[in-house]
């Protein structure tokens, strides 16, 4: 079966969180496409309708494999229902799992005080990096040309991205779902994918992995998609 796989950044980052990954796999023969999601809050609220339009338009009309990194796990079952019964599977790479079914919202309540800090008198957020200190964005990124580009991609987004409630139609997790985790703390993640009997496997690595290891992460993605 010749599938397509659909890297789907975080809306707070850019595509290029992706693009090595995406290359790699072209390399070994596998298709593979990234939406780019940055557009997803340019014109205000709803924003999830904005996500799967965006990966709508980038998915061909082949058997698809979905692999959401970071808070773009939570836009997986809306994705899903908006492409119908070309997904086959889903490999969450450290990213967040929905529920089975009602509401999620892009941040957890007890990290929205941390966020509204950060806000300007607008309800903006700065860029995502910029929440963080030098080091631990050196850390996620120790290549200076892919950091700049990282950096440079971000789009500022509002602070009701993150509360905006994003609908989980019930059965979105009836094809198979696997769980790549690079490290905390997205172990608690890995043991709820366990505990829901999916295969899991780590590469470790901090968050943006996927940029600095893209041959491993390429690797574990082949294994989880052929496993699921």
């Amino acid at each position: 079966m010749n599938v397509t796989f659909v890297l789907v950044h975080s809306p707070s980052v850019g595509p290029s969180t992706w693009t090595p990954v995406a290359e790699a796999l072209g390399r070994r023969g596998y298709a593979a496409v990234v939406p780019d999601l940055t557009g997803v809050a340019r014109h205000g609220s709803p924003y999830w309708p904005k996500v799967v339009e965006a990966v709508r338009a980038a998915a061909p009309e082949t058997p698809l494999v979905l692999v959401p990194h970071s808070n773009a796990g939570l836009f997986l079952p809306v994705i899903k229902e908006g492409l119908g019964e070309r997904v086959v599977s889903c490999v969450f790479a450290d990213a967040h799992i929905p529920p089975r079914d009602g509401l999620v919202r892009a941040a957890q309540e007890a990290f929205l005080p941390f966020l509204r800090e950060l806000a300007d008198d607008d309800g903006v957020l700065p860029r995502w990096t910029d929440w963080w200190s030098d080091d631990d964005v050196a850390a996620m990124l120790p290549d200076l040309g892919v950091r700049a580009t990282v950096v440079e991609e971000q789009p500022r987004l509002p602070l009701d991205y993150y509360t905006e409630p994003i609908p989980v139609p019930a059965g979105w997790d009836a094809v198979r779902c696997a769980c790549l985790w690079y490290g905390p703390p997205y172990d608690k993640v890995a043991e709820e994918a366990h505990g829901r009997g999916w295969p899991v496997l780590r590469t470790p690595g901090e968050h943006l992995q996927q940029v600095v290891d893209p041959e491993g992460v390429t690797d574990a993605l082949l294994k989880l998609s052929r496993k699921s």
